[in-house]
């Protein structure tokens, strides 16, 4: 008995001894934290998406402050507002930041899409995307996994009952998170006050486009041909817009008249229905 208590003991000695030590090294060792770097992190928005480029925002925040090659401006979610108080608490000089939303650029929902094979497996995009770019013909659609919906760490998109991603542009900050997240490229970010946008994302000859999709891009290059602001340029058989451009010099929006696929559409009419939808 008086053995264990004799263990006992000097393992308790080694323990305070040892706590000692450490509580000592503690105080000692210890580096003092800039307290303005709790600061900057308190006007962040907290979302962790690593727009900015860094390991969430308290890594931003310490960089921020302790880094002056660090711009201020690097929080895509917090906008214009948290850019200029970074800017103004670090000293440093912001830059306009222009406020982007999520896009999808598919209009063919994969409840109504011909398919090349019923999947199933993962319920992720990424896993289908693997076999054959996914079970739609188009192999440049939307999968309708909701791989997206999962990873916006802000809640500004669900899948709708047909099966495309729905993006709420009261909650989207354009952190691109989404953009990032999608396997085929279906999602990108476009500016709040866009005019007009291309719900295709298919890079195939019209002849192809038209067995698979009604509503997809044939790449005729009309809408091209006639803005009269040389907004519109065909890439690949997809027409691209400069939306800078559109904003400034178009009121008419020719291309909407002009596409018999209805694959270009006005996209602040879209963006209302999609709020009166949510």
């Amino acid at each position: 008995m008086q053995s264990v208590i004799a263990v006992i003991a000097v393992i308790g000695l080694v323990g305070l001894f040892f706590g000692v030590l450490l509580a000592f090294a503690d105080k000692k060792l210890a580096v003092e934290m800039n307290p303005l770097i709790h600061v900057v992190e308190d006007i962040l928005p907290k979302g962790q998406c690593g727009a900015c480029g860094f390991a969430g925002c308290a890594a931003y925040a310490e960089a921020v402050v302790l880094d002056k090659d660090v711009p201020p401006d690097l929080c895509v979610p917090g906008k214009k507002a948290v850019a200029q108080m970074v800017a103004e608490l670090t000293g440093k000089a912001a830059k306009d930041i222009e406020p982007r939303v999520a896009f999808i650029r598919c209009a063919l929902p994969i409840s109504a899409a011909k398919k090349k094979y019923q999947y199933s497996g993962i319920e992720d995009c990424l896993a289908a995307s693997l076999l054959q770019n996914g079970p739609k013909e188009c192999e440049y659609g939307c999968i309708g996994l909701g791989t997206c919906v999962k990873q916006c760490v802000f809640g500004a998109l669900k899948l709708n009952d047909q099966g495309l991603p729905v993006v709420d542009t009261r909650k989207c900050t354009g952190c691109g998170k989404c953009v990032s997240a999608c396997p085929l490229q279906v999602i990108d970010l476009i500016p709040v006050d866009a005019h007009v946008a291309v719900f295709c994302n298919s890079h195939d000859r019209g002849g192809v486009v038209r067995k698979y999709c009604d509503v997809g891009c044939i790449g005729c290059s009309q809408c091209s041909k006639l803005c009269p602001h040389g907004a519109i340029t065909m890439q690949d058989n997809l027409p691209v817009i400069d939306a800078h451009v559109c904003i400034e010099k178009c009121q008419e929006s020719v291309c909407l008249e002009k596409c018999r696929r209805n694959a270009i559409q006005d996209y602040k009419t879209h963006a209302v229905e999609i709020k009166k939808a949510v």
